[in-house]
Formats: structure tokens, C-alpha cells, sequence
């Protein structure tokens, strides 16, 4: 087991250090990220679940999405701690990707209904008229990221392959939306369709059991796996910007699954390798994770004076460890904390600090985007962006702002932050190769 300082996202025993520019073929065209699939992203802020139900409170996809990739991310450390670096690189790969997927699909066939969904993917005639329109929606949004595109259709043209990865996001799924469903089965005693739903989330998941490692520890809300997992679900209670009347009024576990995707295709436009491209979804996805614990405070105020930052920065490491970390610990789950500490930027102070693994274990900071960029983008190194994901956490805000403005929801506070996340996205501390400046002229 690793020490707490010594974080493993890939492995506990480097490989030798290969340049490995990125998953795409270097002799094609760079992946571009538009505003179009930026808002595709975003869009899962809109979307209802669980609408035809009665509810405390709106469920969005954009939450489960995270809980769901949340999720994913324990499973897959449970299930590739003990393998070797690359082949642990490759299931997180094919897990991120493949839940990224299978969130774009969702977003076109959102209105059937999951049990019609399942009659029509029984009958493939059907299911493959479905799937064709469902390319050719996303075709004008996906294609300028060249290969991703491609590997889009692959995904859901040979649903028999990449079986390990498939069954883990499915348990992912399932779990994320049992939990939802645990929170609106008391306020739907009076629905005949309940026990169903419960029996057929019961069946699907005692399936998946022997498939899928760690699946028991995540479904018991007993253990350390379970009670982690539920609390980082309660991220969807924690709604942004409470001084700002907005539409859609997203929230902190959103928001996180936004910046992991914008994070993680980013680092495909760049070339960054396969390791690089893992780390920086999963930072993204965890970036904010303390925010459970201290609550949302805005970028105004962490920011007014040094002293408070570090204040606040001291409460968040010190209730992480409390209630996070040594929990995990002391139930056998020491990988894991490493895992996360990774992701968090425990060793090296931030989670937006550029990072590396050294060939004997330790964490080392890298300075600067250019640094980690230039030097440090192979696999070997199991990188980590701090820069590229920072801008990504501020362009979902841009785009939480800009969105609500859009749709006739405004405040003098929400238009000056507009302005001043706009001014942040074209300053010299976001990386140039991100050409955010032709992205944000889209937005003028």
C-alpha cells in the first residue's frame, strides 16, 4: 500500500517513461472545441429526471452524470490498484470516454422513457434506426474532435466490446440512479410503479456483483466505500451562486462533472497523453469536493485578502481529512485516499498545481502549464494540469452566467461576473494552446 504522501491515479510502479503524445493520430487534424459542444455539455443542466415522479426537489442529469462518474472513478481504483500502469491507464481511458458517450446518447433520447428504451434496444432493426439519428444529431457538434468522433460511433456500434468497462459504468449508473431514487420512493408510496423500479434496480445490480470489484463495499451504505459515495451525491444539495438568481440553477456536483468533460476534451485538443487526459478529468471531476464540508463560498471573497484564502484552504484540508480521508483509511481503503489526495493536490498545495509522479513515487510540482506541457506529456510522468483545468472550472462558470443571462434570468451581480470570468479566460494565466479568446468570440 502506498504511502499517504505517495498518490497513485495510475500506478504504484511507474513504467518507463514513453512519450506518447495523445490518443489521437498525430498525422490527422487537431481536435477542435467549439462552443457547440460546449453547450452540449452544459445541457444536462436542463434536463429533468425522474419528472414524471413526485419530487422535493428537481433531479438533474447533469448531477447524476457526476454521481455516476463519481462513482466509476472508485470502482475503477478498486478494480486496477494491483494492475500495471498501462493497463490501469487504459480501463480509465475507456471508462471516462465510454461514460462521456453514453452521456451525449442520453441527451438525444432523453424523452423515452427507460422501459420503452430497453423494448426498442431488444429489437435491433429499431435500436439501429435510433442510433443513426442519433449520429446524425451530434455529428455537427462531435466531428471537428476528429478521432473522439470516431470512437463515439465505435462505442455504440459494438456494445460487445470493452466488456470490463461497460459493466463497470453500468454499475456506476445504476448506483447513481438508485440513490436518486431512494430520495423520491417515500413522497411515491401511492406510485404502483415503485416496487418495480426498486425490484428491477435490485436485479440489475445482483447481476453486475460478481463482474464488477468493489460493487458490494459501494451498495453497502454501511461501509466506508458506501458512505463515501452517498456523500459525495449530497454535492447535488449544494446549489452556486445563492446570491444570483439564475436558469438553469445548477449546483456544485454538476458543475464538477462539466469542468471533468470541458478538462478532459481540452486535453485532447492539445495533445495531451492518455495519463494526463485520465488525471485531468478526474481533477476536474473532484475538484470542488471539499465544498461538501465548507460550502460554496464564491471567488470574490476566497479571493479578498491572502490570509483568508489560506484560512479557508486550511479548514477544507482539515475537514477532508476528518471526514473524508481517514474514514476511507481506517476502513481499508488507503489507495483510494492516495488516489484522491492525487486529484486534490494534496502534496503540492492545489489541486490547480501542474504535477507530476517521479520514477521512485514522489509527488513533484511542476511549474507552469509550458513546463508540464513541454516536458513532463507522457505517460511515464503521470501528469497532472493545474492551469488547464482552472480555466475549465472558470469557463463552466462563464458558461452558468453567460446561459441565465441568455435566457432572460439577469442581475447586475450576474453580469459583472460574466465580465469578469470573461477577462479572467483571456488573461496570460490561461494556457494560449486552449485558444480561448476564438472560443469566447463565439460567445459575443
Amino acid at each position: 500500500m502506498p504511502k499517504q504522501h505517495d498518490a497513485t491515479p495510475i500506478s504504484a510502479s511507474p513504467s518507463p517513461r514513453r512519450r506518447h503524445p495523445a490518443p489521437d493520430h498525430p498525422e490527422q487534424p487537431a481536435p477542435q472545441v467549439r462552443k457547440s459542444l460546449l453547450q452540449l455539455i452544459f445541457s444536462g443542466a436542463y434536463l429533468l429526471r425522474w419528472n414524471d415522479k413526485n419530487r422535493a426537489r428537481d433531479l438533474l442529469e447533469i448531477d447524476k452524470q457526476a454521481h455516476k462518474m463519481l462513482a466509476a472513478c472508485m470502482l475503477w481504483d478498486r478494480a486496477s490498484r494491483n494492475r500495471p500502469q498501462a493497463e490501469r491507464i487504459e480501463l480509465a481511458w475507456l471508462v471516462i470516454e465510454g461514460g462521456i458517450f453514453d452521456y451525449f446518447f442520453r441527451l438525444v433520447v432523453t424523452d423515452i422513457k427507460p422501459p420503452i428504451f430497453y423494448k426498442i434496444k431488444g429489437r435491433p432493426d429499431q435500436y439501429s434506426h435510433l442510433v443513426q439519428h442519433v449520429f446524425s444529431e451530434l455529428k455537427p457538434v462531435l466531428a471537428p474532435m476528429q478521432d473522439f468522433w470516431l470512437r463515439f460511433q465505435d462505442w455504440h456500434l459494438h456494445e460487445d466490446r470493452h466488456a470490463e468497462a461497460r459493466n463497470l459504468l453500468k454499475a456506476a449508473h445504476l448506483f447513481a440512479s438508485r440513490w436518486e431514487f431512494k430520495l423520491i420512493e417515500p413522497l411515491n408510496l401511492f406510485d404502483p410503479e415503485m416496487p418495480d423500479i426498486n425490484r428491477k434496480f435490485q436485479e440489475d445490480l445482483d447481476a453486475l456483483r460478481p463482474l464488477v470489484a468493489g460493487l458490494d463495499s459501494l451498495l453497502d451504505g454501511e461501509s466506508p466505500l458506501g458512505r463515501f459515495a452517498s456523500f459525495c451525491g449530497q454535492l447535488r444539495f449544494q446549489v452556486r451562486w445563492t446570491q444570483a438568481p439564475r436558469i438553469p440553477q445548477t449546483d456544485v456536483l454538476g458543475h464538477m462533472f462539466i469542468v471533468a468533460a470541458y478538462a478532459y476534451l481540452f486535453s485532447l485538443s492539445i495533445g495531451a497523453c492518455r495519463a494526463r487526459c485520465v488525471n485531468n478529468f478526474f481533477t476536474g471531476l473532484l475538484h470542488d469536493l471539499p465544498e461538501l464540508l465548507t460550502r460554496d463560498i464564491i471567488s470574490p471573497v476566497k479571493k479578498s485578502s491572502d490570509a483568508l484564502a489560506s484560512l479557508i484552504k486550511e479548514c477544507e484540508d482539515r475537514e477532508l481529512e476528518q471526514r473524508v480521508f481517514q474514514p476511507l483509511e481506517k476502513g481499508g481503503e488507503g489507495p483510494l485516499v492516495a488516489t484522491l489526495k492525487y486529484f486534490l493536490g494534496i502534496a503540492v498545495g492545489s489541486e490547480f498545481q501542474e504535477c507530476i509522479r517521479t520514477p521512485d513515487g514522489r509527488i513533484q510540482k511542476i511549474e507552469g502549464f509550458g513546463e508540464l506541457h513541454g516536458r513532463h506529456n507522457c505517460d511515464g510522468d503521470d501528469p497532472k494540469d493545474g492551469a488547464l483545468v482552472k480555466a475549465c472550472d472558470t469557463l463552466a462558470a462563464f458558461l452558468e452566467a453567460f446561459s441565465s443571462i441568455r435566457n432572460g434570468v439577469s442581475s447586475p451581480r450576474l453580469v459583472v461576473a460574466q465580465s469578469r470570468l470573461k477577462d479572467s479566460l483571456l488573461s496570460s494565466r490561461v494556457p494560449e494552446q486552449l485558444s480561448m479568446g476564438s472560443i469566447l468570440a463565439d460567445f459575443d
